[in-house]
């Protein structure tokens, strides 16, 4: 069987700042254990900036070209859309993010309604969508969103963890020492890029209220501020309104900060955690890749939902989490983190059914089916 040749498409972003950039680097890695050739092309902004990826992909030789698509990678412009008319290749596309925006806002709905349901153009990724041989979705609302506008039947490529179990970390002792957290703390880890939508300042307050009724309780914030979400100025005003807020809360001594850290720190942390929390202002689904890690480390976790949200057929009170079912509230919050320190059993049976949604899914498998994906469009 030939080597397939694959071109990676994707906005220039830092992997240590942007979830999709690590999620490329990842599957570039895993495609290239199963002996696929290939071709990194990343899209700077502007026309120039898209004519130059589209003249490399044409020099590239490859045999498809591999979008990896989110609005904010590519400066919420639909112009990358245009990249496999350009190219003159089979396209394959992962819409990493769909269903909330439009790359023309002042275009009526009716007019998209129109130009999507003929497959000429999607109000998010422009000629993308529509050019694509193949479409993956990273979860199952924005492939009914795709099937509902566009006629299109996406395939499932999963999220990951998107940090690894380290077998050789160190002890919890040891790492628990490394950040300065007490040997015997009850340890709350929060993980993920840090921003004002991920619901810290309701859980450090849920944290300082546990207070007395334990004494341990520590809460461990693992993570950048700095994304392509928040700058590197907004995410320094940030850090310093985070700090203050645990300052006002009375909490220093049982919060940790500690910035950006390389994977297998991360790791080390995790395995030296007691419970996990995710209090996003949005509610959590498996859509984040820190989730994912945290169940990966067999850590009983805890997550908020909306109120008004539907049921997570994955994330299910007391099987697979613990769910705080209200977001931006710390009461509900404060609940919640009682009830997994306080019942060991819970905390067992989430953290088994926790890690059962991910046992079995890893880079190597989502990469192999990706190749088949790529072989189909390629004929």
């Amino acid at each position: 069987m030939t080597r397939l040749r694959v071109a990676l498409v994707h906005g220039r972003a830092d992997p240590a700042h942007d979830g999709v950039a690590d999620y490329t680097v990842h599957l570039a890695d895993a495609l290239d254990r199963q002996g696929v050739d290939v071709v990194d092309v990343p899209v700077d902004p502007g026309p120039l900036g898209l004519v130059r990826a589209a003249l490399y992909l044409r020099a590239s030789r490859a045999d498809v070209a591999h979008v990896q698509f989110a609005p904010s990678a590519f400066g919420f412009s639909g112009a990358p859309g245009l990249l496999g008319d350009l190219a003159g290749m089979p396209l394959v596309t992962t819409v990493h993010e769909y269903g909330w925006w439009s790359c023309a806002p002042r275009v009526p709905d009716a007019v998209w309604t129109f130009l999507e349901r003929r497959r000429l153009a999607d109000r998010e990724t422009g000629r993308l969508v529509p050019r694509s041989a193949a479409v993956l979705t990273t979860n199952g609302d924005h492939a009914a969103t795709l099937r509902e506008r566009c006629g299109v039947e996406a395939r499932r490529a999963p999220l990951l963890p998107n940090v690894e179990v380290d077998a050789g970390a160190p002890d919890r002792a040891t790492t628990r020492r490394a950040l300065g957290v007490p040997a015997d703390a009850e340890l709350v880890v929060f993980f993920g890029f840090v921003h004002p939508v991920k619901g810290l300042r309701y859980l450090v307050d849920a944290v300082a209220r546990l207070a007395d009724e334990h004494p341990a309780l520590h809460l461990l914030v693992l993570g950048g501020f700095t994304s392509l979400a928040l700058p590197s100025d907004e995410a320094a005003a940030f850090r310093d309104e985070l700090t203050a807020h645990v300052a006002a809360a009375g909490a220093q001594d049982r919060v940790t900060i500690t910035g950006h850290r390389p994977a297998g720190e991360v790791s080390a942390a995790l395995q030296a955690a007691d419970v996990a929390a995710f209090p996003f202002t949005a509610g959590a689904t498996l859509k984040s890749g820190a989730l994912l890690a945290a169940l990966d480390h067999g850590l009983p976790t805890l997550v908020t939902r909306r109120s008004d949200a539907p049921d997570d057929p994955d994330l299910v009170d007391g099987e697979t989490v613990v769910v705080a079912p209200e977001v931006r509230d710390v009461d509900v919050l404060e609940v919640g983190v009682r009830r997994l320190l306080d019942d060991q059993d819970l905390r067992g049976r989430v953290a088994a059914g926790g890690h059962a949604l991910v046992r079995g899914h890893d880079w190597d498998a989502l990469a192999a089916s990706h190749v088949a994906t790529y072989r189909e469009v390629a004929r």
